[in-house]
């Protein structure tokens, strides 16, 4: 099977200007990679971590959830670095808080919720995918890498709309990883923690965070830069035989 090193790859990180997003665009940029800064809202940080990163990445604003908006950032990646998309990391969070005191419950909960979730992650991998694929089918190459949770193995909070959206999206990425293996094309998923700290978990209680400590066998919660090098795991050609998984990354907290 053709592969090709990390330093080779075209690298698009959505929803990267922050949080995990910058922690992976930062991994892959130290390994010498294209890095495509992906984001929605939060342009001056996307900028600014692009800066950062140097002439070997760039900024581009896209909503993930609209394929146009998506199809216009891979050309404009392509034309920027000269050639195409090579690796993409579906990362992108929609609107979402870990608040386990003001969190949606069955009572509260609406279908809305769920389709919003489902369609930032589900519909956003997608796009991501249809965007790229005619590339990859060509160069016999891709990397597809998406951003789970382990919560839909072991839900300690049930936020009810996150979680199914991701529990869809071992199942998507699995049809793919099916689909696109004869074209050198491999997708896996990577299912962190819950990480200290994001914005998205900034809610989340110093008594939430000791239990975790507690109670998972390395005694540390998950860092950003934990869950960042296993991409660049699935990127690299030590993965190139590994397609269809999810490899859980918390410490020990779930083991499947």
């Amino acid at each position: 099977m053709f592969v090709v090193e990390i330093r080779e790859q075209v690298v698009l990180v959505t929803g990267s200007s922050r949080g995990l997003g910058a922690a992976i665009a930062k991994a892959f940029a130290r390994e010498g990679a294209s890095v495509v800064v992906n984001y929605y809202k939060s342009e001056e940080k996307a900028q600014k971590l692009s800066e950062e990163l140097g002439r070997n990445s760039v900024a581009i604003r896209a909503d993930v959830r609209d394929f146009n908006q998506v199809a216009s950032m891979f050309e404009e990646a392509k034309k920027y670095f000269g050639k195409p998309v090579t690796t993409i990391v579906n990362n992108a969070l929609i609107d979402y808080v870990f608040d386990p005191m003001n969190r949606k419950t069955p009572e509260t909960i609406e279908w809305e919720d769920y389709l919003k979730q489902l369609e930032g992650a589900v519909k956003g991998a997608l796009n991501t995918i249809k965007a790229g694929l005619k590339d990859m089918k060509k160069m016999r190459f891709g990397r597809i890498i998406n951003i789970g949770t382990n919560l839909f193995q072991n839900p300690v909070v049930p936020y009810h709309d996150y979680t199914t959206a991701k529990a869809a999206l071992i199942g998507f990425t699995r049809n793919m990883a099916k689909e696109l293996g004869e074209y050198g094309i491999t997708v896996n998923m990577v299912s962190g923690g819950l990480l200290k700290v994001t914005d998205a978990s900034s809610a989340t209680s110093k008594e939430v965070f000791d239990l975790i400590e507690q109670t998972t066998p390395l005694k540390k919660v998950t860092a950003h830069e934990d869950l960042a090098d296993v991409v660049l795991f699935f990127a690299s050609p030590w993965a190139r035989a590994v397609t269809g998984q999810n490899l859980v990354v918390d410490g020990g907290l779930v083991m499947d």
